[in-house]
């Protein structure tokens, strides 16, 4: 499926002309996934995202003269088909691609894109080593696994909690990545890791997990994980049927409203993700905008996170004054303090994993409520 987002200045056409010849427009790929497992968090990010470019284009685009052009192709959450459709893109000539909410078909896409000098953001991929591993051309657009793990730790510890239980998956960067970054930062503070269990993503079956933390003597004060759908919701309901009460922290790929439909089986979890609306604050605003526009509230951070993807690709040529790929990289990479509906948001002095900060959340009665946000302490942050 191929989607096309273009519109016109409204000025210019209440006038009765064209944009101007100036008008130079800026094509943006999107090797994401519209359907599979990474389709819950690609989606959300895409709708954001076109809602920037709407906004962006009402105005005659990027500086009044960067009409942007969205061109979308399903990469089914698969990596080496993001590879191949990264590879059209590119053929198709554009200026900035986009890719999934993983690491692992980002840097299949990345290594098309650095060989052709497009500078590429991951939607939402959270891994530090993202950007190491392709170039210079690569950004991420999200807390990437470090910082969300120190923030979680500091967390652990502050709650008084000692001893900790890590489940990671090796399938992916993110699954296995975060939570030996969590372990990492939890033993700095003083904290035990009693235990490591892994899982396959996609199992339904987690009754060997729970067992071995059922038995474990003495009992976890904590579990720590980075899974989602479906295997958060599969490890829960098996891990509380059980009678093992435990708190859980998690990550942000629990964001979704399919955590939220687990009703009081999620109660008390705490986890990591891009933002949190307090009163009067600019994601408040926003989600009053989309209510707005859509007749519903947003379900999911991403869709903020989307559109501050487009505030970065504004702001990147705004400063590059071109839609040239490598006038608009070297400007991404000297971005500081652009201000998005999440936080600011800045890449100057990083390895392309944007500084932005992380905020704490609490499930309780199917709702959300603030524990906390900021960046933590670099010191805290496990390298990557």
């Amino acid at each position: 499926m191929k989607m096309v987002l273009k519109v016109a200045s409204l000025a210019a056409l209440l006038a009765g002309t064209a944009l101007p010849a100036m008008a130079e427009e800026l094509l943006v790929g999107l090797a994401t996934a519209q359907t599979g497992g990474l389709a819950p968090y690609d989606q959300p990010s895409l709708k954001g995202l076109q809602m920037a470019v709407d906004e962006i284009n009402a105005k005659g685009g990027i500086s009044g003269k960067y009409p942007i052009k969205l061109v979308a192709k399903d990469t089914r959450s698969d990596a080496a088909q993001t590879a191949l459709v990264a590879q059209e893109l590119v053929d198709d000539g554009i200026k900035i691609l986009i890719t999934p909410c993983d690491a692992d078909p980002s840097i299949a896409a990345g290594q098309i894109t650095q060989a052709a000098q497009v500078p590429t953001f991951s939607f939402c991929a959270t891994t530090p080593t993202m950007t190491l591993a392709v170039g210079d051309y690569m950004f991420g657009n999200y807390p990437a696994d470090n910082v969300q793990a120190a923030v979680l730790a500091k967390y652990a510890k502050e709650q008084g909690y000692q001893k900790a239980y890590v489940l990671k998956s090796p399938d992916t960067a993110y699954t296995l990545k975060l939570p030996e970054y969590f372990a990492t930062a939890f033993k700095a503070k003083g904290g035990e890791v009693l235990g490591e269990g892994t899982f396959s993503m996609g199992q339904q079956d987690f009754s060997a997990e729970v067992t071995k933390i059922k038995a474990l003597n003495p009992a976890p004060d904590v579990i720590m994980t980075a899974a989602y759908e479906p295997d958060f919701p599969a490890f829960i309901r098996q891990l509380r049927g059980a009678g093992i009460n435990t708190p859980i922290l998690g990550s942000d790929g629990i964001d979704s409203p399919t955590t939220f439909g687990l009703g009081s089986l999620v109660d008390g979890v705490v986890f990591t993700t891009a933002g949190f609306a307090t009163e009067g604050s600019p994601l408040a605003a926003f989600n009053a905008k989309y209510k707005e526009k859509f007749g519903q509230d947003p379900d999911t951070v991403y869709i903020a996170n989307g559109y501050d993807l487009g505030k970065v690709i504004e702001a990147a040529v705004t400063k590059a004054d071109s839609t040239e790929a490598t006038a608009i990289r070297d400007a991404i990479a000297s971005l500081e303090g652009v201000e998005g509906v999440t936080g600011s948001i800045s890449y100057a002095g990083t390895q392309g994993m944007p500084l932005r900060s992380v905020a704490l959340v609490r499930i309780d009665g199917g709702s959300r409520s603030l524990v906390g946000q900021g960046v933590p302490a670099a010191a805290d942050v496990p390298a990557p």
